[in-house]
C-alpha cells in the first residue's frame, strides 16, 4: 500500500509540474513539459578537486586517485557545474580506459590537437552523473544552483568520477523525485543510448510502438533492462535473450518472452517465433548473421546494432581510412539487407540528450521505469568497481557513490517528498468529498 501511495503521489506531483510549466518541447514524438527557472549565480572560482584519472591507456592498473586535478569552471553562458553525488560505470568506460575511440575523441576535444600533438591526459572516466547544481552560466534558464539533476556525459568531455563535472544546459535534466542519487546515476547513459537506438534509428516512439514486436539481445545489461521497461511503457511486445539466471529479472521488468542462450541454439529457438519489427542487438559478434532473418520481410523492419566497428576502424586505420572502411561496411550490409528481404540494417550510437531524460524522468516518477542497480561501491573503490564490470554478465548497473553525505540527504529529501505529497493529496481528496 505504501508503494502505491508513493506512486500516486508522484503522479500528483507530475500533474502539478505540468500544470505550471511554461515551455513544451517535442522530442521522440512526445510532449515534454518543463518548469524553467532564472539563474544569476556568479561563476565558481577555479580550484582543485578529487578524481580518479588515467595518465595512459591500459588495464585497471592505470587508474589513479588524485586530489589535485583542476576543477572545471563555467566557460560558456550555457554551462552548468554539478557537484557529483553518484556516478555509474558502463562498458564504454572500460573500453575508453583501454584507448577505444582515442583518435576521434581527442580530435573532438581539441581540433588543433592533431597539429600541436598535445596530450589528452589526464582523463576522467564516467558517463553517468547524478548530483546538485552549484553554478550556472549567464544564459542558463532551465536549472539553478541547488537543483538536483542527472545527465549523461559526452565521451569527449571529462567524466563523472570526480567531485565536479561541467556540462551544457541541454545535456542536463532534473533528477526524478522518487530516486536517490545512487539509483538515478544508473539510468542516464543507458536511457540516452536506448532512446537513440530505438527512436532515432529504430523509428519507434510512444505513439508508434504499440503492439510492435521487438527483440533485445543481451537483455539483462544496463541498456537491455532499461529498453525492456521503456518498450513495455509504450505498449510493445518484448522478447529478450539472456542466461537462465537472469530470466527472473527480465520477466520482472516486463519481458513477454525470454530465450535462454545457454539452453541450445538461440537462432533456432527464435525462428520458431513470430517475426519481429525491430531488433536491438547489444551483443554483436555473429548475431547479425542470423538475426536479420528474424525480421518481418518487406515491412520496414529494422535491425539496430550497438556494436559497431566505426571507432575500432579509426583507431587501427586512422581517422580518414577508418571512416571510409566503416562507411563501406555499413553501406554493403545495408544494401544486402534491403535486397535480400527488404529489411533495414542500422548502427545505433550513444547520444547525450537532456530533453530526452526529462521524458524518462516522467516515466520514472510515474512508476513505469525502475532503476536496476546490481552493485554499489564507495568512491575509494573505483578500481574494484571496474573489476566488477570486467566480469561481464551484468544484471543492471554498477554505481559509485562520490559524495556519501549528499546521497543520504537526497534519500531523506525523497522520503519527505513522499510524505508531504501524500498528505497534500489526502487533504485534496477530503476537500472534494466535503464539496
Amino acid at each position: 500500500m505504501g508503494t502505491v501511495r508513493a506512486m500516486a503521489s508522484a503522479r500528483f506531483m507530475c500533474f502539478l509540474n505540468a500544470a505550471s510549466s511554461t515551455k513544451t518541447l517535442a522530442r521522440t514524438g512526445c510532449s515534454v513539459c518543463f518548469r524553467r527557472y532564472i539563474c544569476s549565480s556568479p561563476p565558481r572560482s577555479q580550484s582543485c578537486m578529487s578524481a580518479w584519472v588515467i595518465d595512459q591507456y591500459g588495464t585497471n592498473g592505470v587508474l589513479r586517485y588524485t586530489e589535485e586535478i583542476t576543477a572545471p569552471t563555467i566557460k560558456s553562458a550555457t554551462d552548468v557545474m554539478i557537484k557529483v553525488c553518484a556516478a555509474s560505470l558502463n562498458p564504454l568506460d572500460m573500453s575508453m580506459r583501454g584507448g577505444y575511440g582515442s583518435k576521434l575523441l581527442k580530435l573532438r576535444r581539441d581540433p588543433l590537437s592533431m597539429m600541436n600533438n598535445e596530450s589528452e591526459f589526464p582523463l576522467i572516466l564516467g558517463r553517468d552523473v547524478s548530483g546538485v547544481v552549484v553554478d550556472c552560466g549567464s544564459e542558463v534558464t532551465y536549472v539553478a544552483p541547488g537543483d538536483e539533476v542527472w545527465a549523461s556525459v559526452p565521451p569527449w568531455k571529462q567524466g563523472s568520477l570526480a567531485e565536479f563535472v561541467t556540462l551544457s544546459e541541454y545535456e542536463v535534466s532534473h533528477k526524478p523525485k522518487l530516486l536517490s542519487h545512487i539509483e538515478a546515476a544508473s539510468i542516464p547513459y543507458v536511457a540516452n543510448t536506448a532512446l537513440s537506438a530505438l527512436v532515432n534509428t529504430g523509428g519507434l516512439c510512444r505513439d508508434s510502438a504499440s503492439n510492435k514486436r521487438v527483440l533485445i539481445t543481451g537483455g539483462s545489461g544496463g541498456v537491455g533492462t532499461f529498453s525492456i521497461q521503456l518498450l513495455k511503457a509504450w505498449g510493445a511486445h518484448v522478447t529478450v535473450t539472456c542466461s537462465q539466471n537472469a530470466e527472473g529479472l527480465v520477466r520482472g521488468l516486463g519481458a513477454d518472452e525470454v530465450v535462454d542462450y545457454t539452453a541450445g541454439d538461440v537462432a533456432e529457438q527464435l525462428e520458431k517465433m513470430e517475426r519481429f519489427d525491430v531488433i536491438l542487438d547489444g551483443v554483436g559478434g555473429d548475431t547479425e548473421q542470423w538475426a536479420l532473418g528474424l525480421l518481418k520481410p518487406w515491412s520496414g523492419a529494422k535491425y539496430v546494432t550497438l556494436v559497431t566497428p566505426l571507432l575500432f576502424s579509426m583507431d587501427s586505420m586512422g581517422l580518414f581510412g577508418g571512416a571510409i572502411n566503416a562507411g563501406v561496411t555499413l553501406h554493403n550490409k545495408a544494401i544486402q539487407g534491403v535486397l535480400s528481404n527488404g529489411v533495414f540494417y542500422r548502427w545505433g550510437f550513444y547520444a547525450p540528450d537532456g530533453p530526452a531524460l526529462d521524458e524518462v524522468s516522467r516515466l520514472v516518477d510515474s512508476g513505469k521505469i525502475l532503476p536496476v542497480v546490481e552493485a554499489h561501491f564507495p568512491f575509494t573503490q573505483v578500481p574494484q568497481a571496474f573489476l566488477k564490470l570486467e566480469q561481464g554478465h551484468a544484471r543492471g548497473k554498477t554505481v559509485v557513490t562520490v559524495a556519501e553525505e549528499d546521497s543520504r540527504q537526497a534519500d531523506e529529501m525523497a522520503q519527505r517528498t513522499y510524505t508531504d505529497t501524500a498528505e497534500t493529496e489526502q487533504e485534496m481528496q477530503e476537500t472534494l468529498k466535503q464539496n
